[in-house]
């Protein structure tokens, strides 16, 4: 019996070892399966490129503010595609032309310039042309539209339409005119002789005088030698513009003034509406007060039809640099800086001196807010660049035509006569 339990409890002995060594193996193998495995990850990165570029604009200070504002927020929009970096140099518009001719490849890859620049830029190949030339085009009113042609060299678009500005447009005074009169010559010839007041443009310059001819199809140019001046005027229909400005002058509501006299007349109350620019808008909005209107250029009657005035308007332009080194990046800052909502940006940030080319940013309540640049961004659509119109033979001409039609023709010239003796000065050789 001894023996029995002897071996019995040998035996169960070994069962239990066989047991525990059974669960060890078992929960080692749980622990193993539920434990991470751990591999080494590999993780891809795109690197993005480094895009610097120089940014020249206008040297005030609150252009240059604002410049700063619109390329930071140019960096922030583009900052998955790029590491940007802007530098920004003070260069006042009207000589961009000459420091970047100095050395082209060392000017801004982006820069501000006025309109008169234009084809001398492309001449020396300064300026990249304008990849999607039809939109910009469109935003800024059409190629047509003074701000497109200021930026235009042969039919190809050279540069981004920014601001507008120089032109005229008409003042009138509410007490006396309707808005529904301030948008015609006949209109407004009613409200004069209905007040027994006047109403006034200066006909004596070729300024002025222009946007009769060019509201009726005609237009002047400069030709190639970029100083003479290429004028139609005293083509078919010439002598009909001539005849609706007699009629207009014929007229006892309307008198020719210059821009003293106008001022002179709005102060002791004979003037209740004139054609004129925005720098005699304080004494005019002091004389009139609540009065105070401004609008885009009247229509005039021609042949039985309301003809739309056109104008001279003078424009900054943003050119690229053929020679910028990120040339593609260049172009979207140029754009980004003349986009409908940097245009009305800019007009906030420089109290309205920087009037919008842009068609919809002209259309702002922002805008419109101000008369006088309202007046100026409608009548802009209407407008040639002055710059690229005219050339040095062409004022005085012109300025005898005007005094002739504001007196009446009174020697009874033939008009188509009086038309080709002033093409004829127009388009002679400048010396």
């Amino acid at each position: 019996m001894k023996k029995l339990a002897a071996i019995l409890m040998a035996l169960m002995l070994v069962l239990s070892l066989c047991a525990c060594s059974a669960s060890t193996t078992d929960t080692t193998t749980t622990e193993t399966a539920t434990e991470p495995e751990t591999t080494e990850a590999t993780t891809e990165t795109t690197e993005i490129p480094d895009i610097s570029l120089t940014l020249w604009g206008s040297e005030l200070t609150e252009f240059q503010d604002a410049l700063r504002v619109m390329a930071d927020s140019f960096i922030a929009e583009y900052a998955d595609e790029a590491n940007i970096t802007i530098e920004i140099g003070a260069q006042s518009e009207s000589t961009a032309k000459d420091t970047i001719l100095t050395d082209i490849s060392a000017a801004a890859d982006v820069f501000y310039y006025a309109d008169d620049q234009t084809g001398e830029l492309v001449n020396a190949g300064a300026l990249q042309p304008v990849e999607n030339a039809d939109a910009i085009a469109e935003a800024n009113g059409g190629y047509e539209a003074g701000g497109v042609q200021a930026a235009s060299v042969g039919g190809t678009l050279y540069a981004y339409p920014a601001m507008g500005g120089n032109g005229y447009f008409l003042y009138y005074n509410k007490e006396y005119v309707t808005a529904e009169q301030a948008g015609s010559w006949a209109g407004l010839l009613e409200a004069a002789n209905a007040a027994g007041k006047q109403v006034t443009m200066q006909l004596n310059s070729g300024w002025y005088l222009y946007g009769f001819f060019k509201g009726a199809g005609f237009s002047c140019s400069l030709a190639d030698d970029g100083a003479s001046t290429l004028c139609d005027w005293n083509t078919t229909g010439g002598t009909d513009v001539v005849q609706a400005i007699l009629d207009i002058t014929a007229d006892s509501g309307f008198i020719n003034l210059d821009d003293a006299a106008f001022v002179t007349g709005v102060q002791e109350g004979t003037i209740i509406a004139g054609v004129n620019g925005s720098w005699n808008a304080g004494t005019i909005q002091t004389a009139w007060g609540d009065n105070y209107a401004t609008a885009k250029l009247p229509t005039y009657t021609l042949n039985g039809t309301e003809v739309q005035m056109g104008s001279f308007d003078g424009y900054k332009l943003v050119g690229v640099n053929a020679y910028s080194e990120n040339v593609g990046w260049a172009m979207r800052l140029a754009e980004w800086l003349t986009s409908e909502d940097n245009q009305i940006y800019l007009y906030e940030a420089t109290n309205g001196s920087a009037v919008p080319s842009n068609v919809n940013a002209a259309a702002s309540e922002s805008v419109q807010s101000n008369p006088v640049v309202a007046a100026l961004a409608t009548q802009s659509q209407y407008a040639s660049a002055q710059s690229l119109s005219v050339g040095g033979n062409y004022w005085t001409p012109t300025e005898t035509l005007g005094n002739i039609l504001a007196n009446g023709n009174p020697d009874g010239t033939d008009l188509q006569q009086l038309l080709d003796e002033t093409v004829a000065g127009i388009e002679a050789a400048v010396g």
